[in-house]
């Protein structure tokens, strides 16, 4: 059974092509809309879902030629419900159902997050249920018992910033371009530690919950009193050092609450997934764990239509419904 995998939550077109009974990708397409949007300093919702309007059908017959297959090849139609900004799941959900009627073929309605923690999939086959996710995107961190497809249980969550919201917009503090989060990250690189001493919010909580905010305030409160002495334009160095000390705080926190994670459900596996899964400093942290911890390759770590397809592809294998014409913004996993 081949099943295509529509994106469209955001910012990112995804199409993709799954063989269910191979259990194998065959192709996938995607456009960014990154350019489109740094004129603005952040995404546009409306500019966002017009553009994946044009993009779907190229990008669908991109992806179709790339497998070798047609139209009628296709069994069914993963597609993004939600979360999402809404003008955008709108463009994605109304291509998915209007294919799936001309077809007539199933529609499946994926969520956004469940497509996120299954994508390491993709690319390792040693994963087994159950284990903890740490799902890290711009727009979620969250820390998940996930003990088998449609079982998650939500074990703490950011009460505020998600990790990769917190990162763009200390970027966007700092005077880096957008999105500038990885462009802090490969700036922290160069930095040196232990130059500013940044908190660690909810570090001992008690609990498995985070926040990011009140740490972007502090580069906030650093940036001003740096200014103060350099300039509306810091010194490389201290950017990158500030950058550093920003990284490590986030990577810090992340890390003490994975193993938190880990220890409180007593599983030995942490599956790690969502954009900034794919930050170099959080792997080689997350990697001293006394656990098997897997990622997604970075291509996977982004939105993409192939972990939607995949998603669709478990949920079919489970003959569970075909959704409807809905979109959902705001959905809870």
């Amino acid at each position: 059974m081949l099943v295509l995998g529509i994106e469209s939550s955001c910012d990112e077109t995804g199409v993709a092509l799954f063989d269910q009974a191979e259990n194998r990708l065959l192709a996938h397409t995607l456009h960014t809309q990154m350019a489109m949007h740094a004129d603005y300093g952040g995404v546009v919702p409306e500019l966002a879902s017009r553009d994946h309007i044009r993009r779907l059908v190229p990008l669908t017959e991109e992806c179709l030629q790339a497998a070798g297959k047609s139209y009628d090849a296709i069994d069914a139609i993963g597609y993004t419900q939600g979360p999402g900004l809404g003008g955008a799941l709108l463009a994605g959900a109304a291509f998915a159902n209007a294919l799936g009627f001309a077809l007539d073929k199933p529609v499946i309605a994926v969520h956004h997050l469940e497509g996120h923690l299954l994508s390491p999939f993709l690319s390792e086959s040693a994963i087994r249920f159950p284990f903890v996710a740490l799902l890290v995107s711009g727009g979620h961190t969250q820390l998940m018992a996930v003990r088998a497809v449609g079982e998650y249980e939500l074990l703490g969550e950011s009460v505020d910033d998600a990790a990769g919201e917190a990162f763009d917009k200390t970027a966007k503090l700092l005077g880096l371009p957008y999105p500038g989060g990885a462009k802090l990250s490969q700036l922290a690189e160069q930095g040196e530690a232990g130059r500013f001493d940044l908190p660690r919010p909810m570090l001992h909580s008690g609990d498995l919950n985070m926040s990011f905010s009140g740490l972007k305030t502090a580069v906030l409160t650093e940036v001003n009193r740096l200014r103060a002495t350099h300039g509306d334009t810091l010194p490389e160095s201290l950017r990158n050092d500030l950058c550093r000390a920003f990284q490590d705080a986030v990577v810090d926190v992340l890390f003490t609450k994975a193993r938190a994670a880990l220890h409180s459900t007593g599983l030995k596996q942490l599956v790690v997934a969502g954009g900034v899964g794919a930050n170099r400093a959080l792997r080689a942290r997350l990697k001293t764990l006394p656990a098997e911890v897997y990622f997604p390759t970075a291509e996977w770590c982004t939105d993409n239509g192939a972990m939607i397809a995949y998603a669709a592809a478990q949920r079919l294998a489970q003959a569970q419904p075909a959704g409807g014409f809905t979109v959902k913004p705001r959905w809870a996993l």
